[in-house]
């Protein structure tokens, strides 16, 4: 088809190549998710393509009004129709924070942070600062700002609110109002015994808190209040791993957490799941350890370790080997009091 300019907007040009339905959708600030595909494209004789969403294997999407990197993006996507084809060219002054946008879309698609490592500072100030961004091809896109080539297609246009939101899409106020609602909903899900959908919850709403504590000055008040609000999600998701008998995910995240935050439900919950996997070493000093920092709990350690005395030899543990009778298997009680979930 013909190829258009769009009106008042210099430096880019649009070339539509197959067209959508409908009307043009309307996009009052923050009020529209946009998904879509995009190939980007060198302004070159082989058009050698940079980035393609699709062998991502998910499209991308941003919110109209959010302040994206790529402020062009918003311009050019909101003059397409749902299911529109098109081609821009942009020119140079439109795509020099592309790098950064392309490192940031690229970790998002293995399942990183696309804020990790970055310093809290304007997305150019990061550019310059670490002068590369672990790829090669946008490394030399960073050094010789040039006019670039995107092939969109606009897939949908939805309500933000029916719209689950990747953590890297929320503001830090958003990321924040929604802690407790994961934590509520997680909490929900254990009573009705939904481990592994609770222990989800949780994750994510760690993961949200380790992303806003980032941003911050280590030390400062709230670097320490984000990283107290850290702890009983870290205990709950622990929890959800024991009932799942997943006692080495137990193992790895209670060492981080107690390098941190020596606790007692900390030290409770390791010593369940090292007496799981039989470290009745480690298992003795945590429980220990439990009945050190809380005197009150010191008959609920003594059964543990009378437990974990007799489980051998109701098991058969002979010579450092489990001799169990046929149809036999180790039971290890996981207490549910009030010292396990905050």
């Amino acid at each position: 088809m013909e190829e258009t300019y769009l009106i008042n907007h210099p430096g880019v040009r649009k070339k539509i190549l197959a067209g959508g339905t409908g009307p043009l959708p309307h996009f009052p600030p923050g009020t529209k998710v946009l998904v879509f595909h995009f190939q980007t494209l060198l302004d070159d004789f082989e058009r050698t393509v940079v980035d393609d969403s699709r062998l991502a294997g998910r499209p991308a999407e941003i919110f109209v009004g959010k302040m994206f990197k790529m402020e062009v993006w918003e311009t050019l996507l909101m003059s397409m129709r749902v299911g529109e084809v098109a081609e821009f060219w942009c020119d140079a002054m439109h795509t020099g924070l592309y790098p950064i946008v392309s490192k940031g879309m690229r970790l998002i698609a293995q399942g990183k942070d696309p804020l990790e490592g970055q310093k809290h500072m304007c997305g150019m100030g990061n550019l310059f600062h670490y002068h590369s961004t672990g790829f090669p091809e946008l490394d030399e896109l960073m050094k010789t700002p040039q006019p670039l080539i995107f092939i969109m297609e606009l897939v949908q246009v939805g309500d933000p609110m029916s719209y689950h939101r990747e953590s890297w899409m929320m503001e830090k106020d958003e990321k924040l109002r929604t802690v407790p609602l994961l934590h509520m909903q997680g909490n929900a899900l254990v009573k009705q015994r939904k481990f592994r959908e609770a222990a989800s919850r949780y994750k994510e709403a760690v993961l949200l808190l380790k992303t806003v504590q980032s941003r911050e000055m280590p030390g400062d008040i709230d670097y320490i209040n984000l990283g107290r609000m850290i702890i009983p999600l870290e205990l709950n998701y622990c929890q959800c791993m024991l009932e799942l008998e997943e006692y080495y995910e137990v193992i790895e995240h209670t060492d981080e957490l107690l390098h941190k935050h020596k606790g007692k439900a900390g030290y409770y919950k390791r010593a369940k799941a090292h007496a799981a996997v039989w470290n009745e070493k480690e298992a003795r000093r945590d429980f220990n350890m439990v009945a050190s920092l809380d005197v009150t709990l010191a008959s609920l350690v003594g059964r543990e370790l009378r437990a974990l005395s007799e489980s051998p030899r109701k098991s058969g543990f002979i010579s450092g080997r489990w001799t169990l009778k046929q149809g036999e298997r180790l039971v290890f009680p996981v207490f549910l009091g009030n010292i396990l979930f905050n």
